[in-house]
């Protein structure tokens, strides 16, 4: 692990990030959210699925 390597990289990635706009925040979070939904709703139904199957 070459240390000064690394922190340079590191100090390169934060000069190129910057901070995200509303609008662009809210699409993100509504994608997240769906998606989170999404493997809420494919849980539930294997679980609903698992409990009628005699086991």
């Amino acid at each position: 692990m070459q240390v000064p390597y690394d922190l340079t990289s590191y100090v390169r990635v934060l000069k190129l990030a910057s901070t995200p706009s509303w609008q662009e925040f809210s699409q993100i979070a509504k994608i997240a959210g769906a998606g989170i939904l999404l493997v809420g709703i494919l849980g539930f139904i294997i679980f609903v699925f698992m409990s009628f199957v005699p086991g």
